[in-house]
């Protein structure tokens, strides 16, 4: 740990709550003062079930993941940043309205979030979840970063759900407008919040739903044993309001694995493919094909295979538009082959 890093973030952070971590930024912008947007402060969200109070508005967030760090920038919050940690494959963001934020900010490290990088950029906040850059085998958790005076904001999607490991404690959209929200309380920015969660809601909305549900099977990775999505990952419930019926949506969980005999079982109509990683999706799909114990399935029978971005599948700004594009396609299938 370097020394020098550690007593920087110290002097920035104020101590901590009961109900969770106070934090100072860096320093006071100006324009703040003289906006008097002070005066929201002391402001306390509930995230997973915890109270993390602000003293003042985060100067120096340090975000991990594609999704994560979008919602900062639809937010337009890139100025309070001191960057985000993601991998090269993050999927294509030159489509996205607010692919400036790319530009404004610093792209930290394409490996995985480390409390060396946080305190190294100075972090006042690091808003990241669990197995979205939190993870206990590394020690890079929120209570390792509070014990170094860093406040840290967990992503609902990750919450987790009692005792275990499972995670997930509300619907996966309502996770995102809960993290919007509290991202607008936190950064006194709650107007511009909910002018983004009202414009999401009217789009999911307006997509249009298919005559019948089919059944559905979201295909993330792994080749002994699937990896995919339960009930309380947010492709779940992409998949629903486009219409369709997640075959796993029975699993109490978020991002699990599953077993090839239960997709066998459940017979679903429609795959869909996670595009990320160093397996492309077309190599994904022709293992998928090429899987003995999926050949009577009905997906891989009349090859209804649908691939999304992987930033369209977890929390994220771009799950509206993922759900109307898979909308459109289980909307026209093809006649059974």
């Amino acid at each position: 740990m370097r020394t020098k890093a550690l007593a920087a973030v110290t002097l920035l952070a104020l101590g901590l709550t009961a109900c969770g971590a106070e934090i100072a930024p860096a320093d006071r912008a100006s324009t703040d003062e003289a906006s008097g947007s002070s005066a929201h402060y002391p402001v306390t969200v509930d995230n997973c079930g915890t109270g993390l109070t602000f003293a003042q508005k985060p100067a120096r967030t340090v975000t991990n993941d594609v999704g994560i760090t979008e919602m900062m920038f639809a937010l337009g919050l890139a100025d309070r940043m001191a960057g985000y940690v993601m991998p090269e494959d993050k999927g294509r963001i030159d489509t996205v309205e607010w692919k400036d934020g790319y530009e404004r900010t610093t792209w930290l490290s394409k490996k995985v979030l480390t409390k060396e990088i946080a305190l190294d950029a100075r972090a006042d906040l690091v808003f990241a979840g669990w197995h979205y850059g939190f993870d206990e085998g590394s020690g890079v958790t929120p209570e390792a970063f509070k014990a170094l005076g860093v406040a840290s904001y967990v992503l609902t999607e990750s919450c987790r759900s009692g005792k275990g490991s499972e995670r997930g404690v509300m619907d996966p959209l309502e996770a995102l407008y809960t993290d919007l929200a509290n991202l607008g309380e936190i950064f006194d920015v709650r107007e511009r919040a909910d002018r983004l969660i009202a414009r999401f809601k009217a789009q999911v909305d307006a997509v249009p739903r298919p005559e019948r549900r089919p059944s559905v099977f979201l295909y993330d990775s792994g080749k002994d044993k699937p990896y995919t999505a339960g009930r309380f990952a947010a492709a779940d419930e992409i998949i629903g309001k486009a219409g369709g019926t997640n075959v796993m949506h029975d699993l109490n969980d978020s991002w699990v694995t599953a077993g090839w005999e239960s997709v066998v079982q459940r017979d679903p109509e429609v795959i869909v493919i996670n595009d990320y990683g160093s397996v492309s999706a077309e190599e994904k799909r022709n293992f998928l094909k090429s899987l003995p114990a999926l050949a009577g399935v009905s997906a891989i029978r009349n090859d209804r295979i649908f691939v999304m971005d992987y930033v369209d599948l977890v929390e994220s700004p771009r799950n509206p538009a993922a759900i109307t594009s898979l909308a459109r396609f289980l909307g026209h299938p093809p006649e059974a082959r």
